[in-house]
């Protein structure tokens, strides 16, 4: 038998039974966290045996009570004379338990892979003032980490949101064309899936929503539909009444039909997309809530002017069918909630169809029209509670005494207490 097969039994015999595995896995600990072997480790309420074979491995009996010292030096020392590890102990820890990890580096190295899984998406937000607070929520969350457990997996997953944050908004895409082109997998951006979980958090920051909220099939319909992703092209609607038709087109006959009755039309986004000419109407309303259509269609019928509701956030189809309008060089004016929420959406609408060069103003939706029906609503329900604004203010570049005025008065007005001026106008 050689030598060395001699020290591999001694080593074994003193430091590798079942009694002193505990020992060498503190040993262990402290040279892969980088800390020396010295001072002395204990391990309380030790079995007898454990006392035996730590009294077998330094040769000195040890010391009475329920814990158990050892000195990790003069254990090093004994392996060293004894011949069994002339290395010491460090040297007995690798070769009784394998080689020895660098934790430090690992950290370093894990921190570093990290941090270039997320590095794409920096790039992507960088810039993006309405993206940084939900850059931030990832981190806070963990929600990539619980995703994608890997930096690997996370490099691949974040590779696929980047893609298509770059891509957004949209001036009118299929979510299974976009998932397709941005993630090589038409389903990737659906329901359940890593990059759709993501990429709808980003979406709703782009909108202005919160980050975590509803998942019902209608809320993700609208949310997506905020920078231009439509889940199918039936299922997206808008609400319109007397925009003028036609005699030629599928889309100018229908619209011809319900003008001529004086009865809202609700057109598909599909019957929007098959249209390939531009809409001419002129002066065209716009309303947020569809109480505004049934009123004037009640009240006007057929005399009533082009106006079009955007039903909250605007639908894809509602986007389609303003892109069209643009086209045939309509000007705008908006009425909506007087909220937070709905001075989000008219700024949506006035940014959208001002890059088309279209005409937006407000439509007894500023500082003057807010104070108004403000103290009204005030004079008629002082004696009751009223609704407050909720959310972060938002500023209103169209008239900025808007916000102010807002702001001051803390109180939400919601379009239908302006429904009578609104017809008046429209008449």
């Amino acid at each position: 038998m050689t030598d060395t097969a001699d020290d591999g039994i001694r080593l074994h015999r003193l430091l590798g039974g079942e009694h002193t595995a505990w020992l060498v896995r503190r040993a262990r600990d402290r040279l892969e966290a980088g800390r020396p072997l010295t001072g002395t480790v204990t391990l309380t309420e030790a079995t007898v045996e454990q006392r035996r074979a730590v009294e077998r491995l330094t040769g000195r009996p040890p010391r009475s009570g329920t814990s158990l010292s050892v000195s990790l030096p003069e254990v090093d020392r004994v392996l060293r004379e004894s011949g069994a590890a002339t290395g010491g102990l460090a040297e007995a820890v690798a070769l009784l338990s394998g080689p020895l990890r660098d934790r430090n580096r690992d950290r370093a190295d894990t921190t570093s892979a990290w941090a270039a899984a997320f590095a794409p998406l920096e790039d992507a937000v960088a810039g993006r003032i309405e993206l940084a607070a939900w850059r931030g929520w990832l981190d806070a969350t963990g929600v990539v980490r619980r995703l994608a457990p890997s930096p690997d997996e996370a490099l691949a997953l974040l590779d696929q949101v980047t893609a298509v944050l770059r891509r957004l908004p949209s001036r009118g895409i299929p979510i299974g064309r976009l998932a397709a082109e941005c993630c090589g997998d038409a389903h990737a951006l659906d329901d359940g899936r890593p990059a759709g979980t993501l990429a709808l958090s980003a979406v709703r920051a782009l909108a202005g929503l919160p980050f975590a909220a509803d998942v019902s099939a209608d809320s993700r319909r609208t949310v997506w539909a905020c920078v231009g992703v439509h889940l199918d092209d039936l299922s997206s609607l808008v609400l319109c009444l007397g925009l003028p038709g036609d005699t030629r087109t599928a889309l100018g006959k229908v619209l011809a039909l319900y003008q001529e009755t004086g009865q809202p039309a609700v057109l598909t986004l599909r019957q929007l997309r098959c249209h390939d000419e531009a809409l001419s109407a002129g002066l065209v309303r716009i309303c947020e809530n569809p109480v505004v259509i049934a009123a004037a269609a009640d009240e006007l019928g057929s005399r009533c002017p082009p106006l079009v509701c955007v039903g909250g956030q605007p639908s894809a189809a509602g986007w389609q069918l303003l892109d069209l309008l643009v086209a045939g060089g309509a000007e705008f004016r908006y009425h909506g909630d007087f909220d937070w929420g709905g001075i989000r959406i008219a700024s949506a609408v006035r940014q959208r169809v001002g890059q088309g060069r279209s005409h937006w103003q407000p439509w007894r939706y500023d500082r003057n029209a807010y104070e108004a029906a403000a103290t009204a609503v005030l004079a008629a329900h002082a004696a009751t509670r009223l609704s407050r604004l909720a959310g972060e203010p938002v500023a209103t570049p169209w008239d900025p005494g808007l916000a102010a005025a807002m702001a001051c008065h803390d109180v939400r007005i919601e379009e239908e207490l302006s429904l009578d001026t609104l017809l008046a106008d429209l008449a």
